[in-house]
């Protein structure tokens, strides 16, 4: 028997098989809602995830060797995205103070109305996470987290920053513990993408 989990043979005897085959059909709806999204700017998929990144994560993580790490990616696959975002005017380059071959991506006037206009690309699939019971979608988050965690361990997710992987979290016998906030955090107040995380 095939050991594919895209086989619906081998899916019909192996769970595991089933969940993988799922997100990857999860996966196929983002791109798809990407795609659609990017048609209607004249953006490629790339650039419009580049300018949702800088709208909403600090400066320091802005600059292409990071944003390789982020979307795995190669560097020169993403200074040829930010130049195009540079061109059309949505992003500007600033140089670093420190290394003058350095610089930070910040948005233009023009580049936060194009994240205003393409950043709930993924609103479909929120309204129907939406749907789920509390200790569904609960159980679902806490799986993510550690699937996410997992692939970041073996070297398939170059970045996370999740709580699991931060020098700040603590499992204590009463659940989860930010040292960071000084804090005891329910299973649905744990972060996927933390400002304040320092990999442990």
């Amino acid at each position: 028997m095939s050991k594919s989990p895209f086989d619906p043979a081998r899916q019909n005897i192996n769970l595991t098989a089933k969940i993988t085959s799922g997100l990857e059909r999860i996966a196929g709806v983002f791109r798809v809602l990407l795609w659609d999204h990017a048609k209607t700017i004249g953006l490629s998929p790339i650039q419009i995830q580049l300018l949702i990144f800088v709208a909403h994560h600090d400066d320091g993580l802005c600059n292409v060797s990071h944003l390789a790490k982020e979307f795995n990616l190669t560097k020169p696959t993403i200074s040829d995205a930010l130049k195009a975002l540079v061109q059309k005017g949505l992003a500007e380059k600033v140089p670093s103070k420190l290394d003058k071959r350095a610089f930070t991506i910040i948005l233009t006037p023009k580049g936060k109305e194009a994240v205003a206009a393409t950043e709930l690309f993924a609103s479909p699939v929120e309204a129907s996470i939406n749907k789920l019971s509390a200790p569904d979608k609960e159980q679902l988050f806490s799986s993510l987290q550690e699937l996410i965690f997992g692939l970041n361990k073996v070297g398939i997710i170059t970045v996370q920053r999740t709580c699991f992987g931060c020098r700040f979290y603590e499992q204590k016998p009463d659940g989860h513990f930010c040292n960071f906030l000084g804090k005891t955090l329910l299973t649905n107040e744990l972060r996927i993408d933390c400002p304040e995380f320092e990999a442990s």
